[in-house]
């Protein structure tokens, strides 16, 4: 039952990450979950490697959604939210964004962010 990739609506399994490719699957996602963080990445960055298995994490043990945007193939997209360095990581809130994060963080400091805007 479970794929690789949840690239499927917002629908999908809030326990794995959603890969995102255009702003109509975003605004989606946003709108349908209560707290989504969304994952700026590039595959050939190391930081955003390191990163992958935290976010994986936080999607499977916390409320949040985690939604992920290659940036190299979603460019008009990383540009709309201010991207200029990879990992950014962008939490939303009852559809607003409310924090962003730029650079490599621990799983303690994103889950205790995430945990601040869970009801």
């Amino acid at each position: 039952m479970a794929t690789d990739t949840a690239s499927d609506t917002g629908t999908a399994a809030a326990n794995e990450p959603i890969y995102v490719d255009d702003q109509s699957q975003l605004d989606d996602v946003v709108a349908e979950q209560d707290v989504v963080l969304t994952d700026f990445y590039a595959d050939w960055c190391g930081p955003c490697q390191m990163l992958e298995p935290i976010v994986e994490t936080l999607a499977a043990e916390t409320d949040a959604t985690v939604a992920k945007i290659d940036v190299d193939a979603n460019q008009q997209l990383a540009a709309a939210y201010g991207v200029r360095g990879v990992p950014t990581l962008v939490l939303f809130a009852d559809g607003e964004q409310v924090e962003e994060v730029v650079g490599l963080k621990g799983e303690d400091e994103l889950r205790a962010l995430i945990e601040s805007y869970t009801k």
